[in-house]
């Protein structure tokens, strides 16, 4: 007559590990996906304005980003106080708008290169001379869609 052991109750039954760098690689997959790089480091002081009537954009991959405001602590020594112009990593001339506008153009595909949007993120203690100077830049490269930047919020509020 056979012997028959019984079953010792409380074994666990050991953990299947073949399935764990399926887990891991969609993980990395999902995170590849999902992760956006940044663009640019802001570089100057950027306090937006409140507005009433806001529209949020649909499609930032047609949206070009001119920076306008006094440079952050780190860079006061060097350009001083007053309002600088940001265009991706670095500060720029009011003249160097167009060129930056129409290399940017140049780098989209064909199809978006019509429908851009330049969104002007301006401090709103930043000189208005300025910000007339670079739309005229803009005017210049054809580069008619215009975007404020701000805050939805009660405009009388900027005033302050």
């Amino acid at each position: 007559m056979a012997k028959f052991n019984k079953k010792k109750d409380g074994d666990v039954p050991a953990v299947s590990t073949a399935s764990l760098p399926d887990i891991v690689f969609m993980l990395l997959f999902f995170f590849m996906t999902v992760t956006t790089m940044k663009d640019s480091s802001l570089m100057v002081q950027n306090t937006l304005p409140n507005a009433t009537e806001v529209k949020k954009l649909e499609k930032k991959d047609r949206v070009l980003y001119i920076y306008v405001g006094k440079p952050t602590r780190e860079y006061q020594k060097v350009f001083g106080t007053e309002p600088k112009i940001q265009l991706n990593d670095k500060f720029a001339n009011v003249s160097e708008v167009g060129d930056f506008i129409l290399m940017e153009r140049a780098k989209k595909p064909q199809e978006l290169q019509n429908v851009l949007t330049t969104a002007l993120k301006v401090d709103k203690e930043a000189n208005m001379g300025l910000i007339s100077d670079i739309k005229q830049e803009l005017r210049k490269v054809n580069a008619l869609k215009v975007n404020y930047t701000t805050y939805e919020g009660d405009a009388f509020r900027n005033l302050q």
